[in-house]
């Protein structure tokens, strides 16, 4: 069974729909208990960091994935799902992340955007740093579909698995010990998105 936080914000049925296509069990929920039994973890989002903080402290979620993190268990996050996992956000803020990993989200901007598009929506290309399970089998380059207009920069860079470029290089996907997590949306990002959903599904059956 893999658990797909709700916290009241994000594209859960899309997502649902995108991991149930590798023949395994979902579950959409807010309840700890559900989240901490689980053998993986999924948090996805949509919408601006504060009000996704917010919702996971007000539901006694933030502490929930902090323990999931910590108990070893495969744990994916999808766009904001991984910019929370960091230390804070300048949107709208500072505003502190939930902490695990250490960075911070910033916001496209300067003389380096310059003609480019705020937010970031559409299609972009994949630069492989260094393999992990999830990536396995997607090519060189691959295309994957992004919407976002806040990147993570991460105090290590070692953390970024794969980087792609718009205005700035920034980290496109990170891992971390049981830890996969992409700006993109995978489950937007058809065969290339489902193949990586796969992987992580795998991971799961795996552990």
């Amino acid at each position: 069974m893999i658990a797909i936080v709700d916290y009241g914000m994000g594209n859960l049925r899309s997502v649902e729909k995108a991991i149930a296509r590798a023949r395994v069990a979902t579950v959409v929920t807010s309840d700890p208990a559900k989240i901490l039994g689980a053998r993986g973890v999924v948090l996805p989002g949509v919408g601006a960091f504060g009000a996704c903080m917010e919702n996971l402290e007000s539901r006694g979620l933030a502490s929930t994935m902090r323990e999931a993190v910590s108990s070893g268990k495969p744990f994916l996050g999808i766009c904001l799902g991984l910019q929370l996992l960091f230390e804070e956000s300048e949107e709208f803020g500072p505003i502190r992340g939930l902490g695990i990993l250490p960075g911070k989200v910033v916001r496209f901007g300067g003389s380096s955007f310059e003609g480019l598009k705020i937010p970031q929506m559409g299609w972009n290309n994949l630069r492989i740093r260094r393999g992990v399970a999830e990536l396995e089998g997607i090519g060189d380059d691959p295309f994957v579909y992004f919407v976002h207009s806040y990147y993570v920069v991460p105090s290590d860079p070692d953390l970024t698995v794969a980087s792609t470029e718009y205005g700035v290089e920034f980290a496109a996907a990170i891992a971390w010990k049981n830890v996969f997590a992409c700006q993109f949306h995978p489950e937007k990002s058809q065969a290339i998105g489902l193949r990586i959903l796969e992987n992580f599904v795998g991971r799961v059956n795996a552990s």
